[in-house]
């Protein structure tokens, strides 16, 4: 009797992994880490078909002095999914990461983090430039 109850205490004091908490926990940080790259990957799709179809409306005829806009349309989608994708690498680390791990995240970052940057700093350079020749040569005029 006394050998079930102290056998009933340790299953009360039972650590996570004995348990299996830590498995429940790391299959749902990975699917969650799939579902977060997924909606990145349709981000960037859905960006790519927009960018296309104004890309073929552009040409069919001939009516676009710059593909400026079609180009920030797709920058937009591409800096948004880049922020799901490091998102998505967080969560990748985010249970148990050995030391290689961390450093690819690192690199990882660090490269999508300067890609949006530049993407974000183009967008801003270009509506700025867009609202200045506006201003310049009128508000009824169009690109």
């Amino acid at each position: 009797m006394f050998a079930r109850e102290i056998e009933s205490a340790q299953s009360w004091l039972a650590t996570p992994s004995h348990v299996g908490v830590e498995e429940t926990v790391a299959g749902a940080v990975q699917w969650l880490k799939l579902l977060v790259e997924t909606l990145g990957a349709c981000i960037i799709a859905i960006g790519i078909c927009i960018a296309a179809y104004q890309f073929i409306s552009a040409l069919v005829p001939p009516r676009v002095k710059s593909f400026n806009r079609i180009r920030l349309t797709l920058a937009r989608y591409l800096a948004l999914a880049l922020e799901f994708q490091l998102g998505a690498d967080i969560l990748s680390t985010a249970i148990a990461p050995s030391w290689d791990q961390i450093g690819k995240l690192g690199a990882i970052a660090i490269i999508r983090t300067a890609l949006n940057f530049f993407l974000t700093r183009e967008m801003r350079d270009e509506s700025e430039s867009k609202e200045l020749a506006v201003t310049a040569s009128g508000p009824g005029e169009k690109e």
